[in-house]
């Protein structure tokens, strides 16, 4: 059995949320740390060691009142110098570079008790040291770089390491909710099964609470879909053999008949109806068909129903080889070549049947001469039950199931079948089946 999960999609989703979050708050704390470890170049470091000596030194040696004149006049073009009475406002971010005080207070040993921090600011054309240090009486030197340092080696690894946990997370956030969304596309795929010949598929119910109900409520649609699709299929092909017997009768009755006008007549209306009756119980059958699909010639299954229609008086002409071999299922394809046929003698004068094969393709063409379908009707013909009477002939036998039954036959075999009139007029019927 499914373990249930007591968190529901949207909770799932937040704990994928949170999850992250909380690694890239690690991760930021990480970077935080390493960030305080860069250095700068050792003659940068003495330098900036002997400027802040001296600077030290010599504000020491100057009234309190006159020690903000004497820092602007050692500000140089190398460096800028200030001094405050009280200790300045020291900014969370970015952090103490640790590595770089280490570096100067090594040049200058007095400088390790002066409480000096130094942090990397954005200058002009780079990177800045800015920082500030105590002197012996509690005030304050600050002091920055002009010149941008030279620490673009540190730059480009705190880059990439920023990237690692960027696409840890990334890779990590998208495996989770590809494992909360795969209940979803099992789903999704199952859908696409509903009304084929492989009946209900049933699919396990697991995943979050509304997954789990979405999937539950879908397993007993397709239920009762496919329930109400038997039941109505039985019915129809229940009435559709017991007509067969009243048929049956009649045409014995038929020899009782002395008027032959009217005999001839009722044999057609029976024959109609046998027919009708027979396109009816094919289409049921649908993808039902227990049929195996098996080599068959299907240059000869053409040519012999070409054969057929000219030994009725009809006009009908073959091209294409001989032979050609084809696995597919022969009674449901001949049906299907049949009925285009008999459409095309029906509504058209002369019917031209051309096969071909092109590279892994089969391709079965009728054409004949008739009115044509208007463009915007040609989906509608493809419709069972669906006759185009006005634009067709009105003198159209059969129950509209000619093309649907074509279509049927073709979607057996994955194939395709497409309708177009001709430049010429006429319509065009093409069959492509797949190797």
């Amino acid at each position: 059995m499914v373990p249930r999960h007591p968190l529901g999609l949207l909770g799932r989703i937040l704990l994928i949320l949170l999850l992250t979050v909380a690694v890239e708050f690690g991760a930021s704390t990480f970077l935080y740390e390493r960030a305080s470890r860069y250095s700068i170049e050792e003659g940068d470091a003495h330098r900036l060691a002997e400027h802040l000596v001296i600077a030290e030194k010599l504000l020491s040696e100057r009234p309190v009142a006159e020690r903000a004149e004497a820092a602007r006049e050692l500000t140089t073009d190398r460096y800028i110098v200030r001094w405050s009475p009280t200790i300045p406002e020291r900014p969370a971010f970015p952090p103490r570079q640790k590595r770089m005080e280490a570096q100067v207070t090594n040049w200058e040993k007095d400088l390790a008790t002066s409480g000096l921090q130094l942090r990397l600011a954005p200058g002009a054309h780079g990177q800045v040291v800015a920082g500030e240090m105590r002197m012996p009486d509690g005030s304050w030197i600050v002091f920055k770089t002009r010149e941008s340092v030279q620490v673009w080696q540190f730059a480009i690894e705190r880059t990439l390491v920023a990237l690692v946990p960027a696409l840890l997370l990334l890779t990590l956030g998208a495996l989770l909710i590809r494992g909360t969304l795969l209940p979803l596309r099992k789903l999704i795929h199952a859908i696409g099964r509903v009304g084929s010949s492989e009946g209900v598929n049933v699919v396990e119910e697991e995943g979050t609470a509304e997954i789990r109900g979405l999937i539950h409520a879908f397993n007993g649609m397709q239920r009762r879909i496919h329930e109400l699709i038997e039941n109505r299929t039985q019915a129809l092909a229940a009435v559709g053999h017991d007509l067969r017997t009243p048929l049956a009768r009649l045409q014995l009755r038929l020899e009782g008949v002395g008027d032959e006008d009217s005999r001839r007549a009722m044999q057609d209306d029976i024959g109609e109806m046998d027919d009708m009756i027979a396109s009816l119980l094919t289409f049921l059958k649908g993808e039902d068909d227990p049929e195996p699909a098996v080599a068959v010639d299907v240059a000869v299954m053409a040519a012999t129903l070409v054969e057929d229609a000219t030994d009725r008086g009809r006009e009908a002409r073959y091209s294409g080889p001989p032979h050609l071999e084809w696995v597919a299922r022969p009674s449901m394809l001949r049906r299907a070549l049949s009925n285009l046929i008999e459409n095309a003698l029906h509504y058209g004068k002369t019917v031209q049947v051309s096969l071909v094969q092109d590279s892994n393709e089969l391709i079965l063409r009728v054409e004949d001469d008739g009115p044509g379908i208007p463009p915007d009707q040609i989906e509608e013909a493809l419709r069972p039950f669906v006759r185009l009477d006005v634009e067709r002939g009105r003198n159209t036998k059969g129950m509209g199931l000619g093309l649907a039954i074509v279509q049927q036959a073709v979607a057996l075999e994955k194939g395709k079948l497409t309708l177009a009139n001709a430049p010429t007029g006429g319509l065009v019927a093409e069959i492509r089946l797949p190797g």
